[in-house]
């Protein structure tokens, strides 16, 4: 097949008919009813269901650590058991990186991407829906394996060997690594979506140097997953998994195996996870200071070599979360210069976002609030963290709450401020509507106020010695007052959590209609309607600058040359996004939700017999099948794109 090519052309710019836009819609828009529902592959519905989905998890885990800090409020208590306590521990650290840190950052991510960089749609429309599902599916069986009593008890690191069949008889150790397994398969999924779209579904104009910073972070954690994500999966579905169904020995020193080994592999992992999430957390710091400032981030290319410098480094690390294994001095040494350096490329982001702010105009808005609180709870838990880089203090305060607090401080900081921060700025974007700003202010308050009251705390109590996964103490340890006044602010952080829940609901019934740019920003996803249509652009734009909206000339070129009636995408190329060919995207479909189907059945099967395998891997090559066999109406579009290139 001969594609032809869109080019922008000069103004003056064609304005769509209605006709052509209520073409488009048909076009781009999905049939109405469930079965339209559930084969969407409208990058937008997609990624408010991950949204959604991850805020319902986090929630469900936030809830589990109230539960955790009742307990702990007071010595000796007898509010929730051992048992019960080692599930909520395992499963509140399991679904608040697995289940909300990583794909609220896809879910974002997917969002917005298309719509900064000027395209209709994400690359491989069907594998981000497929992704979608499977994570659904890992959740659901997390939580129900949680409420029929079976949930993980064995720390969302699963060292073995406890969580080897010796010391973990039954299935509660399997429901971990199958559960790690799912988020793993859609995390992938969701990389290569990315990847793919950033580099080759740009607007004409959108160089590589052009690109909002967003995009660069949401690029650099896409490659961070597709190098980090297959050791995870692979020491928990292969190593561990085997270990405890066909009875293999990858961690049995008695059968020359070795107990570090799930360590290394799992860290390999486990530190590059830190900074997959941080790094877009980065990326909305920069927009939302861009915008409230009115000036564009002071040092663009140190802003993405540092983003780049950090995927780099955060896998040169991993093994400072092992200092207190027996390492030899000099790894040791090495290992702690990385862990000191990688917080170079993040403090060179912070400074540039300083001197943006004190060289622009910066407006106090409730986005802007919350960037600062970010940079305040940040910095604190960067401080701990150059702290426990160092081997004799972390032989100290190893699986100490000191290490409880600086892993929340760096979490709640670089994640979920920003993520509130982000959820506040792209609220109009994403919904039409303007979120209120007195309820954003006490949002923001009670979470700043409950973070500190929770975790710095923690700090004291981990000096003193208390020891982190303990359900109990005894009175005269001294650490009931600390944990009281960690247990209040949980509960203020939860009232933090529930203003917002109300101003969504308030805001989506009752805010102000917010119009397409409401913040007066500078990226291209402001540039459409509020909330985009499903085809995002009527008309395709060319990027003049690298504040695509500020740098827009009165006469600015537009695309033309792609249909209305198909769903025709405009391939650029890699680095300097010119014009190539136009794509034909495929239509929805339920076949992601099928193959979903059939992966979520092999790794169920796999808590229970090998032949999961077997039968799942029937089951999702079936689904592929029918996936990629092409339908007649696809077949005669592309017989009439043939004929008219030719």
């Amino acid at each position: 097949m001969t594609d032809t090519v869109a080019t922008p052309i000069e103004p003056p710019a064609r304005v769509p008919t209605d006709a052509e836009l209520r073409e488009l819609e048909r076009t781009w828009g999905d049939r109405p009813g469930l079965r339209g529902w559930l084969a969407t592959t409208d990058h937008k519905r997609v990624a408010a269901r991950y949204l959604v989905t991850a805020f319902v998890f986090f929630l469900l885990a936030g809830f589990a650590s109230v539960l955790m800090r009742l307990q702990l409020a007071r010595p000796e208590q007898t509010f929730v058991g051992p048992d019960l306590y080692n599930q909520l521990f395992t499963v509140h650290g399991t679904a608040m990186l697995f289940l909300f840190a990583a794909p609220v950052m896809f879910a974002m991510g997917t969002y917005l991407v298309p719509l900064m960089i000027g395209a209709r749609c994400v690359a491989y429309p069907r594998l981000n829906a497929y992704g979608y599902y499977v994570y659904l599916l890992g959740g659901v069986v997390l939580w129900g394996a949680l409420l029929a009593n079976t949930g993980p008890d064995v720390g969302w690191t699963a060292y073995v060997p406890l969580a080897g069949p010796d010391y973990s008889p039954g299935h509660r150790a399997d429901v971990w690594q199958v559960v790690v397994t799912y988020t793993e398969v859609a995390s992938l999924a969701g990389a290569v979506v990315l990847i793919a779209t950033i580099f080759k579904l740009r607007a004409p104009g959108m160089t590589l140097n052009r690109m909002p910073l967003f995009v660069w972070t949401m690029l650099v954690m896409a490659f961070i997953v597709i190098f980090a994500m297959p050791w995870v999966a692979t020491g928990s579905t292969i190593f561990l998994g085997m270990d405890r169904l066909v009875a293999t020995q990858y961690f049995n020193p008695a059968e020359g195996g070795d107990v570090l080994l799930w360590q290394h592999v799992f860290w390999f992992f486990g530190h590059p996870e830190v900074y997959l999430i941080l790094l877009p957390a980065l990326g909305m710091v920069s927009s939302i200071v861009t915008t409230f400032t009115r000036r564009p981030v002071f040092g663009y290319p140190a802003m993405v070599l540092a983003a780049v410098a950090t995927g780099i480094l955060s896998f040169g690390l991993w093994v400072h979360h092992m200092f207190a294994v027996g390492l030899p001095q000099l790894a040791a040494s090495f290992f702690t210069a990385a862990s000191t350096m990688i917080a170079v490329p993040t403090g060179i982001q912070i400074f540039c976002w300083i001197a943006t702010i004190a060289s622009g105009r910066p407006r106090l808005r409730v986005p802007l609030g919350f960037v600062l609180g970010f940079v305040f709870i940040f910095v604190l838990g960067g401080l701990t963290g150059v702290m426990v880089a160092s081997v004799p203090f972390d032989l100290q305060a190893h699986d100490t709450y000191f290490v409880v607090a600086h892993f929340h401080y760096t979490i709640l900081g670089g994640v979920a401020f920003p993520v509130f921060a982000a959820l506040h700025y792209w609220f109009p974007k994403l919904t039409g509507r303007m979120p209120n700003e007195r309820l954003g202010w006490w949002t923001f308050w009670l979470l700043f106020i409950g973070v500190n009251a929770a975790f710095f705390p923690m700090h004291f109590l981990g000096l003193e010695g208390m020891p982190r996964r303990v359900y109990t103490y005894l009175a005269a340890t001294g650490w009931g007052d600390l944990n009281l006044l960690a247990t209040v602010g949980a509960f203020v952080m939860t009232a933090g959590v529930l203003v917002f829940l109300v101003n969504v609901a308030w805001s989506l019934r009752a805010g102000a209609p917010a119009g397409e740019n409401p913040w007066d920003a500078d990226t291209l996803e402001w540039s459409t309607s509020s909330p985009p249509p499903p085809y995002n652009f009527a008309v395709l734009p060319v990027v003049e600058g690298r504040s695509a909206l500020w740098d827009r000339s009165g006469r600015a070129p537009i695309v033309t040359g792609l249909r209305s009636d198909m769903r025709e995408q405009l391939v650029t190329t890699a680095l300097d996004a010119r014009p190539s060919y136009r794509h034909l995207m495929p239509n929805p479909s339920l076949w992601p939700l099928a193959a979903a189907a059939g992966t979520g059945l092999l790794l169920f099967l796999l808590i229970f017999t090998p032949w999961g395998i077997v039968i799942g891997g029937i089951a999702t090559g079936l689904a592929i099948l029918g996936w990629a066999w092409p339908t007649r109406r696809h077949e005669a579009e592309e017989l009439r794109r043939e004929r008219e290139a030719a």
